[in-house]
């Protein structure tokens, strides 16, 4: 009941904020760009709460227990990224006034190399947000009775008819709070309530490390000295190139992994969007862009700091990291204030992402498939049917309940961003105009290509591509744009 009042109060703030930011307008202009008025500052902060998920505040500690804290590697790659996205798409994307990003590549490239571009953005934001929301609905479903973490006093399993239902009222209801505080001022409300998100979200993580640290009877220097003495603080690896943890891969990956999935992302761009000049989008990107290692570092030390616990305490380490902070943090074994931390931390982060993708969805279909940006009645039809598609897909994931499934929708929004790296790559580092009307096959063939060659590698060479596989992907596309661009004339408008 506690963890239900914390939610619900928790709400309350964020319709407050809705209601400030959106009461003298809420037009399509409002929506889709907050006016261009945004504070660069409240942005950067906010895109903070907005980049790492629900699932991402429980993945990253977990992440210690096999590959150390070498994803500190990746997030160094971050900070290229952030400054390529900044200096290299931001002035295309403010030069030309857009409302969506992939309405550039209508004028470069054509009417069917648009369509596609903003086709893949629908269908990986729509199964990626939603399998990482069923996967915080899950846990928030744990958090809240179900008892089956293994550890800790358990509340009695319920039947499985009353677990469906009580399932069903979680995602119901948090898709519907999204939509209530988001229907009117969209993507200007948003800049506003991700800003207390990602606050709420920071003070979480940090009094959950206090918290553990308190477990351990440590100071905050014994604490620092616990988690570098530990094997689990490992951060670089140099010498093995097969292995996916190698530092230029890693690093690689991580510039190759923000320039795709934010700087070619309509959910994560349309914050930066609203900022008031270039040069406010460009500051705002690279400050949170610098924020993502110290960030990424505290959920990483956390991990570490409940591996020593969990070893003091004699309790076998679960076989999957995701597991363990949940395993803690949400069976009351570090206390109710851990608890109600663990679900106040996961509902914000959870929040912050869901209602940036379930605005950008609506945004898209409006600008990009409709081509009716002005038409506000759309726009409010398109958002109430973007959330109920969303509550299906959330439901469908919970029908299927295999692991499979999902790992198979991760590795389907991965093959997704490849397409587009390889269109805006094309536009933006060439002259040549592509034969349009093949951009839809080769967007399709492409990643098919990767696939093939990633089971072909692993069967004969025992290799696994890891986020590499995305560069590949975008090769490939900008190719097959390359050898159809040779025998083409430039598209009509």
């Amino acid at each position: 009941m506690t963890i239900l009042i914390t939610i619900l109060l928790y709400f309350c703030l964020l319709m407050v904020l809705s209601r400030w930011t959106a009461w003298r307008a809420s037009s399509n202009e409002t929506f889709f760009r907050g006016n261009r008025q945004s504070p660069w500052y409240m942005v950067a902060f906010g895109m903070i709460g907005a980049s790492i998920s629900g699932v991402t505040f429980v993945s990253v500690p977990g992440m210690v227990m096999k590959s150390d804290m070498t994803y500190l590697q990746t997030c160094l790659g971050f900070i290229l990224g952030y400054f390529a996205v900044a200096f290299v798409l931001l002035p295309v994307y403010y030069r030309y006034n857009l409302t969506t990003i992939y309405s550039y590549l209508q004028g470069r490239l054509g009417t069917r190399s648009y369509k596609t571009g903003a086709s893949f953005f629908l269908l990986s934001k729509m199964t990626g947000a939603a399998v990482r929301f069923y996967l915080v609905c899950m846990i928030i479903f744990q958090v809240m009775g179900d008892g089956s973490w293994g550890l800790g006093h358990a509340a009695q399993p319920q039947s499985p008819l009353a677990g469906h239902l009580t399932f069903f009222l979680i995602v119901v209801g948090m898709v519907m709070l999204i939509w209530l505080y988001t229907r009117r001022g969209g993507i200007k409300t948003l800049v506003w309530t991700d800003t207390l998100q990602t606050a709420c979200m920071l003070l979480a993580l940090l009094l959950i490390i206090y918290k553990v640290t308190g477990a351990l009877g440590m100071s905050v220097g014994d604490a620092v000295n616990a988690i570098a003495q530990n094997e689990h603080s490992r951060m670089w690896v140099w010498d093995d190139w097969v292995s996916r943890q190698n530092f230029w891969k890693q690093f690689l990956s991580g510039i190759f992994i923000v320039i795709v999935m934010t700087g070619l992302d309509q959910d994560m761009m349309q914050k930066n969007l609203t900022c008031r000049s270039l040069r406010d989008a460009q500051k705002d990107m690279c400050t949170y862009g610098f924020a993502f290692v110290p960030v990424n570092l505290l959920f990483m030390a956390l991990g570490v700091l409940l591996v020593v616990l969990a070893g003091r305490q004699g309790v076998v380490l679960p076989a999957n990291g995701d597991e363990l902070l949940p395993m803690y943090a949400a069976t009351g074994q570090l206390g109710m204030a851990v608890q109600v931390l663990f679900a106040l931390g996961i509902v914000a982060a959870a929040f912050s992402s869901a209602d940036s993708a379930l605005t950008a969805l609506t945004t898209s279909f409006c600008v990009d498939i409709c081509g009716r940006k002005d038409d506000e009645r759309l726009r409010r039809r398109v958002h109430v049917g973007m959330a109920v598609a969303f509550v299906a897909f959330v439901l469908l994931f919970r029908v299927l309940n295999s692991t499979s499934v999902i790992d198979a929708v991760y590795i389907l929004c991965s093959y997704t961003y490849g397409p587009l790296l390889g269109l805006f790559a094309f536009s933006l580092l060439t002259h040549k105009k592509t034969n349009d009307r093949y951009v839809p096959y080769i967007a399709v063939v492409s990643p098919v290509v990767c696939y093939l060659l990633d089971q072909t590698a692993t069967a004969l060479w025992g290799y696994r591509f890891g986020y590499e596989l995305l560069m590949l992907n975008g090769l490939f596309t900008f190719l097959g744009l390359w050898l159809v661009g040779q025998r083409s004339t430039a598209p009509k408008n």
